[in-house]
């Protein structure tokens, strides 16, 4: 019979003459599963075989296909230039560039290949594998034993890179050589007999017998990559995290720091998953005294500990809840042993840079309506920070509702909010006089109404309306033991949003010019006062807005203030231009122009907030993209008489192929207290090559005159490495530990585990 290709409908005709043998023989042996139907379309226990040119010798049942042979069976697929089916020994014996492409996608190599019937056990030599994620594994000989084990023997693991971009041999970044190796899929491992693992070919670790995750599997326990650095604070430090899989939806890694010059500090962290929500909950724990930059020890030796969970779940398709529980024994405890990722979001209420939140809260939300219930409580970490002068709040409650129908041609929404907060002690005196804290409670009740109106040449009228009831309780008022008040007050604004957008198109660009005006008149607010200054002033009750800013977020706010306690009230206009560039090609560029105007001061505005006279501070704000990956930001607040800068902030984002960074300018003038805030933070990556990078990160404070934290890396990466080395400096900042140095050395290996690569 000819060896060349078959015409089309000659070879159809012999295959199906072969496929009925095959698969009737198939099917007996199969006979209890019933018949179901593969991604190939065969179904179960069918078996088909087609090549350029298919023997046939019934007498003694064997079928030898050669040329281009290919055999599908039960989703795998074995191609070869030879293969022969023995029926009797159910046995496939596959001869030059052997090839079995399974299920999951892996696709295993050889010289020569015997297999079972079933294709699922076997014996191949010159055997190699290309599994996901990038691994290849290649050996002399392999054992099948199943479809869940392998065995190498003189072979090579490796998920780096083994041929070139030109398709010349590479040597891997690092690989793993050894006299046996076993994959055993239901186990989940990989292991090792004489293991030697190899970096750019070079051998550098010897182990009689190492084991890790098969990279195929999506969870399993075992050792990640430890960290490994030495510093003036903690002498040489190791940290080696394990990570133990309790079960398919819950794992607990421990992760032990031992160091040289300071005791052992014990990290952990425990994730759960529920069919509702999950846990995530961090936490660490060491017995030792204080010690400073220097690493030198002092104070009685105590335990100290830091908790960081949080958990969030869904009742139903509107409800859900859930809580965050942050708390530390030391300030600065996450500083000295360098714990990361501190003040992340973890909740539905967030806290300030180092202060840490403990919520729980339920919310519930559909297209028309909101509502929220939570308590929370406070611990600050900054210096001068009193925890006793921070209300527990609890309960907070907010609400929220829309008719779906316009009202009087505009939208309706209808909003509740009650609270109420407990304070130890009041924040005054310095030193402090430990007064009692002041208690307070509020309800409110608000209805706000907006409508827009657009003529025709342009001009959008949007005017508004807003109505408002609140009721106070107050106790301690004044850090006076037992003193109590009650009282309630009305508060309303109308006014109404003009703005007159020019549009322009040029050849390649859209200019808009958008002068702004807003109109809005309140009668006069009734402020609630607590207790009065040394000088005879009044002291107004300022639970939510103490954080305020003037900028160009609020300056078209008819209230500015962000919380309840304070209203802004009287006649005022505030007016604005915006100027906006954009180009075809996608760059762009903004700038507004604006201040507030009104026709008395108001003396409910501190005197830093550039809103107490009758003509506010100007408000300048800028942003501009001038090329693809690069963006730049600027807003200031300039003195309404001088145009000296009050507030000014600046900064950039970088993001490009093999460049990424960041700046960050802020600037500030002295508050109420003589705090001035000056500071700098920058940072970024830069490779200098494919795989050679350079990283860089400062914060300085400058009105301290120096650097809270300098880091300068080396970095260096490819398909399957990556290793950081990093030195940190901190200076001697006021509230902070230093001076100190560290170096820190951190490596990842694919598919060993890791941040980048680990499942």
């Amino acid at each position: 019979m000819s060896r060349g290709r078959l015409p089309v409908s000659v070879k159809r005709g012999l295959l199906a003459s072969v496929a009925v043998i095959v698969v009737s023989m198939a099917a007996q042996a199969h006979a209890q599963a019933p018949a179901k139907p593969s991604a190939d379309g065969l179904e179960t226990g069918q078996l088909y075989m087609e090549a350029d040119l298919v023997i046939r010798d019934d007498k003694n049942k064997i079928t030898t296909a050669r040329g281009e042979a290919e055999v599908r069976y039960e989703g795998r697929t074995l191609r070869a230039d030879e293969l022969v089916y023995d029926e009797t020994r159910g046995v496939v014996t596959a001869k030059g560039h052997v090839q079995v492409i399974n299920e999951d996608g892996s696709v295993e190599y050889a010289d020569e290949l015997t297999l079972d019937d079933q294709m699922k056990a076997g014996v191949a030599t010159g055997f190699a594998a290309r599994m996901a994620p990038s691994i290849k594994m290649a050996a002399a000989t392999a054992l099948k034993r199943s479809d869940r084990v392998n065995e190498l023997n003189r072979a090579i693991y490796t998920p780096c890179e083994i041929c070139a971009q030109d398709g010349s041999p590479k040597t891997p970044t690092w690989s793993i050589k050894a006299d046996k190796v076993v994959q055993d899929r239901d186990r989940q491992l990989v292991y090792y007999r004489n293991a030697v693992i190899r970096v750019f070919g070079a051998p550098v670790l010897y182990l009689p017998l190492f084991w890790h995750p098969d990279p195929q599997a999506v969870r399993k326990s075992g050792f990640l990559p430890p960290k490994l650095g030495v510093s003036n604070r903690r002498g040489l430090s190791y940290e080696q995290p394990y990570l133990q899989v309790l079960s398919p939806s819950s794992d607990l890694t421990l992760s032990p720091q031992i160091n040289t010059k300071v005791n052992p500090f014990f990290n952990g962290r425990y994730r759960k998953r529920f069919y509702s929500g999950t846990v995530d909950a961090r936490f660490g724990y060491t017995y030792d005294t204080d010690f400073d930059g220097k690493g030198n020890g002092f104070g009685d030796a105590t335990s100290r500990s830091y908790i960081l969970a949080a958990g969030q779940f869904a009742i139903d398709e509107k409800w859900d809840w859930g809580f965050t529980a942050e708390r530390t024994s030391d300030d600065l405890l996450f500083d000295k042993y360098e714990v990361g990722d501190v003040y992340a979001s973890r909740g539905a209420f967030l806290a300030d840079d180092r202060r840490l939140i403990s919520q729980v809260y339920a919310t519930r939300q559909d297209q028309r309506s909101y509502f929220s219930a939570a308590a929370f409580s406070i611990q600050g970490l900054r210096p001068g920070d009193n925890d006793r002068t921070f209300p527990t709040v609890g309960p907070l409650i907010e609400a929220r509702w829309e008719p779906e129908a316009n009202i009087a041609g505009g939208r309706l929404r209808l909003l509740g909010s009650a609270v109420a907060l407990t304070r130890d002690q009041a924040p005054t005196g310095a030193p402090p006089l430990h007064l009692p804290g002041l208690d307070s409670r509020r309800v409110t009740g608000e209805a706000d109404w907006r409508a827009t109106y657009t003529a025709p040449v342009g001009i959008r009228v949007s005017p508004f309306l807003n109505v408002r009831g609140d009721a106070y309780s107050l106790d301690d008022l004044n850090g006076v033991k037992g003193t109590s008040r009650t009282l309630s007050r009305g508060l309303a604004v109308a006014g109404a949003d003009v703005t007159w957008p020019f549009v322009r198109r040029f050849s390649d660009s859209t200019v808009i010019l958008e002068p702004i005006v807003q109109v809005a008149a309140s009668p006069d607010a009734k402020q609630v006062i607590v207790g009065t200054s040394a000088a005879g002033a009044p002291i107004y009750l300022n639970e939510d807005s103490v954080a305020f800013e003037f900028d160009e977020t609020n300056l078209f706010r008819a209230n500015k203030f962000p919380g309840y306690d304070l209203y802004e009230d009287g006649l005022r206009v505030n007016a604005g231009g915006r100027a906006s560039v954009f180009w075809d090609d996608g760059r762009r560029a903004s700038l507004l122009v604006g201040r507030s105007f009104r026709n008395e001061s108001n003396n409910v505005f501190s005197t830093q907030s550039g809103l107490r006279q009758t003509k506010s501070d100007w408000i300048v704000a800028a942003d501009a993209q001038p090329i693809k990956g690069l963006s730049l930001f600027a807003r200031t607040r300039l003195d309404s008489d001088d145009f000296t800068v009050q507030r000014a902030e600046a900064g950039a984002n970088l993001s490009m192929k093999r460049a990424n960074g960041y700046f960050r300018y802020l600037r500030d003038r002295a508050d109420a207290n003589g705090t001035k805030v000056e500071n700098l933070d920058l940072g970024g990556d830069l490779y200098l090559t494919e795989h050679w990078g350079v990283t860089a990160y400062g914060n300085r404070d400058l009105v301290q005159d120096a650097w809270v934290i300098r880091d300068l890396g080396i970095t260096y990466r490819d398909d399957c490495t990556r290793v950081d080395i990093i030195y940190r400096r901190e200076d001697t900042v006021v509230g902070r530990l230093g001076p100190t140095e560290s170096l820190a050395i951190r490596l990842t290996l694919a598919t060993l585990g890791g941040p980048l690569y680990a499942n």
